[in-house]
């Protein structure tokens, strides 16, 4: 599409003008399982219809046709969906490496965005698609759904009204184990039918096709994504920056690397980092090699993916002067030291369909989302800034304001990548 066919989409669609009823007309691009459940929730707000599905894989984009309805329409390239005037939203679910790209070309299309997390393959990506949503005056939201969950509102009312005490120490986890295969192997080969490879690599280099680049496995390379910091860490460092009320870290260091996985995937089996904000320190762990992380329950709660009778795999831990806070998707605990707090527990609901209200009720009164682009943007890079200690094995200073470096030129050029030439929007 060029830029005055975009120009033209979105003078149309800037003509219209939002009422409370309004229906909103949405566009899905990136029709795989997180796409389609996501888009499921954002269907059951009244007023919200899909019309058209898009999606490099043409049986994928087909099959969520179907579920959109009779008169959706289906495409194998997303642009084609975009110049579409009668869609006012779309969400983004395609894998990493091009949400960058899908979320600028629908704001210069007049379209507003869901995208899900990680907002951007790298930081430079993120910081364009910022721009973007402000140049042509969009409502981005970013797939951080914690944003939308009471319990965590409750959690920062806490920590932020100072009952915990003063908090200088948190730390965040993700773990599981998948040996003792991991991703496996496959052979590289030709891509299936209706699969559009060149198209599916977009920004990244073209390789030869292999499964395990394609689905739900392709968050195992650098190619299209940052592995489990960038994946699930982003909603935990979202939610830290959410309860802490400080977004911007100082300097950031971390080690790690593949001790057992002997698979197709390229992203290190254990990974710790640490990053120094303003007042506190946080410290980031993940393991796919071993599922336990932290101990410790509560008799009745439920805890987000335990599998064990013991196990905590997934949260984010406030270590204050009166106590200990714990939390995750679905629930909070208060461990008291002393008289100060209270003992406490607390079980919610994974805050999905809540979220996807709130994003059309943004793309409804045009005012900004409570997980707006630049939340996102500031939540995602902080996973991509650990994966640059890692590579750089440097303890690295971080300008927030300029995003960049003081320290390293070689961290300095990992903050973003030349995309193949026909891609290069960022």
């Amino acid at each position: 599409m060029n830029r005055r066919a975009f120009v033209g989409s979105t003078a149309v669609s800037l003509s219209r003008v939002m009422g409370a009823n309004d229906r909103v007309r949405v566009g899905l691009i990136g029709c795989g399982g997180r796409g389609r459940y996501v888009a499921r929730y954002m269907r059951e707000v009244p007023g919200v219809e899909f019309v058209a599905c898009a999606d490099v894989h043409q049986p994928s984009a087909d099959a969520a046709r179907e579920w959109a309805g009779p008169a959706a329409k289906a495409f194998q390239d997303f642009r084609r969906l975009l110049e579409m005037p009668d869609v006012d939203a779309v969400m983004v679910s395609t894998p990493d490496h091009w949400h960058s790209i899908a979320t600028i070309l629908a704001c210069q299309a007049g379209k507003d965005v869901y995208a899900e997390k990680p907002l951007a393959h790298n930081v430079r990506e993120g910081r364009a698609m910022v721009t973007a949503a402000r140049r042509y005056n969009r409502i981005v939201q970013v797939g951080t759904q914690h944003r939308s969950a009471p319990h965590y509102a409750e959690v920062a009312r806490i920590i932020q009204g100072g009952a915990l005490g003063r908090v200088h120490f948190v730390r965040v986890w993700n773990y599981s184990n998948i040996l003792p295969n991991g991703i496996g192997r496959a052979p590289d080969s030709a891509p299936p039918p209706g699969l559009d490879w060149d198209m599916y690599c977009g920004p990244a280099p073209l390789r030869p096709y292999n499964v395990k680049r394609f689905k739900v496995t392709f968050r195992n390379f650098w190619d299209y994504a940052g592995g489990t910091i960038t994946d699930f860490g982003t909603h935990r460092f979202d939610t830290v920056h959410q309860i802490m009320g400080v977004d911007r870290p100082l300097k950031v260091a971390a080690s790690g690397g593949r001790f057992e996985l002997n698979d197709a995937g390229e992203m290190p089996d254990i990974l710790q980092a640490t990053f120094e904000y303003p007042g506190f320190v946080m410290s980031y762990e993940s393991s796919n090699i071993s599922a336990h992380g932290l101990g410790g329950r509560t008799p009745g709660m439920q805890y987000y993916h335990a599998v064990g009778p013991e196990d905590r795999p997934h949260g984010e831990a406030f270590y204050g002067t009166n106590g200990a806070l714990f939390c995750d998707r679905i629930g909070f605990e208060i461990y008291p030291d002393n008289e100060k707090i209270a003992r406490r527990h607390e079980n919610s609901k994974d805050a999905v369909p809540e979220h996807t209200r709130k994003f059309i009720e943004s793309v409804r009164s045009r005012k900004p989302s409570n997980a707006d682009v630049e939340i996102g943007h500031r939540a995602t890079l902080i996973g991509h800034l650990g994966n640059i200690a890692l590579k750089t094995g440097v303890k690295l200073e971080w300008d927030a304001e300029g995003e960049q470096f003081t320290n390293s030129a070689e961290a300095n050029r990992l903050l973003g990548r030349e995309p193949r030439a026909k891609w290069k929007l960022v």
